[in-house]
C-alpha cells in the first residue's frame, strides 16, 4: 500500500491508495512523481478565486446532496496547490453540496502548481 503526503498540517488527512481497488470499486490511480494525490481537505482551506459567473443549478446541488449523504462523494474535486495554499476551480456543485450538508471536508484531487499555473487558471 502506498501513502502519498504533501507536508500536510495536522488537520488534513491523506488517503492511502491500495494496489487493488479504490473505495468506490474503480481501479486506483497511483500518482507518479509530482502527479496528483487524493486528499480530504477542510472546505475552509480551499480558496475559490473566481467570481461565480452563473449560479449553481439548485436541483443538481440537491441531487448531489442526496447522493453524498447516501454513498459519499464519488468524484473528487480538482484543486491546485500553490505555495501551501489550495485553489479550487471546478466542482462548484459538489463543493456547494458539501457546504449545505455542513460537512467540514471534501475529497480533492490535488495537483501542485506554480504561481504561473495559478495565473493561467485565473485568466
Amino acid at each position: 500500500m502506498a501513502n502519498f503526503l504533501l507536508n500536510l498540517p495536522n488537520n488534513f488527512r491523506a488517503v492511502s491508495v491500495s494496489a487493488s481497488t479504490s473505495s468506490n470499486g474503480s481501479p486506483p490511480t497511483v500518482p507518479q512523481q509530482g502527479g496528483p494525490v487524493i486528499l480530504e481537505l477542510p472546505l475552509d482551506k480551499i480558496r475559490r478565486p473566481l467570481m461565480r459567473t452563473r449560479s449553481n443549478d439548485p436541483q443538481k446541488v440537491k441531487e448531489l446532496m442526496d447522493s453524498i449523504s447516501e454513498i459519499g462523494l464519488q468524484v473528487p474535486i480538482d484543486v491546485l496547490q500553490v505555495d501551501g495554499e489550495y485553489y479550487g476551480f471546478s466542482g462548484c456543485h459538489r463543493y456547494e453540496a458539501h457546504q449545505r450538508l455542513g460537512l467540514p471536508t471534501i475529497r480533492c484531487k490535488v495537483r501542485r502548481g506554480t504561481k504561473e499555473t495559478l495565473r493561467h487558471h485565473l485568466r
